[in-house]
């Protein structure tokens, strides 16, 4: 049974998109042959974005940041030094500015300084009140530099720094990864903007050029695998996402879906922008007329392809470009790593 339908298959396509009216087609007189092209793409080319540099090693010398918590002993003085409990060690906060407030020394600015430095500074200051102090700070809770793991983590949520950490790290304070995570769509934020930095290659396959430092404030995001869709516009009545069943979708479906306007498309040249990874990715131009046609194999789309249906025939990849940003800017979260780091951050 599954071999008479494997037969049927281009068959039953035609008839669907006869019914949805993407193409018309000419009969052929019985016993034709027709020959059968691999592939219905005029022009293909591969950019690739550099990646994230790998830097020489951050200073491990942890550096005091607002929402930090120190804890300050002054020798002889507990009534000057950070209260305990039985239970946990409190300190003494850094407030938004990047001062500690203490007792009879008042605000004292220690954002950016290293404990050495934080010590040095208290004891100077009470010098003025106390003969030769005894200072000693120690950090009491890491507030200061988060970072934030969404998505398919086992423990999702937000981290703080204690040290340098490389992206792999970072990742692993998650606790590993759930079964739906989608490696090849994850990506990391930062400064609001996602970074070239391909998660897949690092994860699956031990890519260590990849395993870039974290920054304060950097967020790893891993989606899951169960939506899935490609983008439709130009000559289509309802541009914008289409689903992907089970992940697999043809172009000519796709087009269906987004209710193709056959009359006033160009269907030699449909363009299609794809991301193979965060930093790669390839341009298309598609004859969907060969498609259609049967003159070619099925053209199967992959999560995330971005399908413009012309209008008329588009001179060059830039002039396409212009005309579909403005369109892939107002879905700018739902797209690809590689879209939004190589059209979405153009100059």
């Amino acid at each position: 049974m599954t071999a008479i339908f494997d037969l049927l298959r281009p068959l039953l396509l035609i008839m669907f998109l006869l019914l949805t009216g993407c193409a018309s087609y000419t009969e052929l007189p019985a016993g034709t042959v027709q020959p059968i092209n691999a592939t219905a793409v005029l022009e293909r080319e591969v950019v690739n974005v550099p990646s994230v540099k790998f830097e020489g090693v951050p200073p491990r010398e942890y550096l005091v940041g607002p929402g930090d918590v120190l804890f300050i002993n002054i020798a002889g003085r507990p009534e000057l030094s950070s209260p305990v409990t039985p239970n946990s060690v409190k300190g003494s906060r850094v407030d938004g500015s990047g001062n500690l407030q203490l007792p009879l020394v008042g605000n004292v600015p220690v954002v950016g300084l290293n404990l050495e430095e934080v010590q040095s500074r208290l004891r100077e200051r009470y010098t003025t009140y106390l003969k030769n102090p005894w200072v000693v700070v120690e950090i009491a809770e890491y507030r200061s530099q988060p970072l934030y793991l969404l998505g398919q983590f086992k423990v999702a949520g937000t981290y703080y720094m204690d040290r340098p950490l490389t992206l792999l790290q970072g990742i692993s304070l998650g606790g590993g990864l759930l079964d739906t995570a989608n490696l090849r769509s994850a990506r990391l934020i930062r400064d609001n903007s996602s970074q070239p930095v391909d998660i897949f290659a690092l994860v699956e396959n031990g890519s260590t050029t990849q395993n870039v430092w974290l920054q304060p404030g950097d967020s790893i995001y891993v989606p899951d695998d169960k939506n899935q869709n490609v983008f439709v516009f130009g000559a289509v009545k309802k541009p914008g996402p289409v689903a992907m069943p089970n992940g697999q979708l043809s172009l000519p479906q796709a087009l269906a879906s987004a209710g193709l306007d056959e009359a006033g498309s160009n269907l030699e040249h449909v363009r299609i922008i794809r991301s193979l990874s965060p930093t790669r990715g390839e341009l298309l131009v598609v004859d969907l007329e060969q498609v259609l046609r049967g003159r070619t194999l099925p053209f199967a789309l992959m999560e995330g392809d971005i399908i413009y249906a012309p209008r008329s025939r588009i001179g060059n990849w830039n002039q396409a470009i212009e005309e579909i940003l403005p369109s892939l800017q107002a879905i700018s979260s739902l797209l690809q790593p590689f879209v939004q780091i190589h059209l979405l951050t153009r100059d």
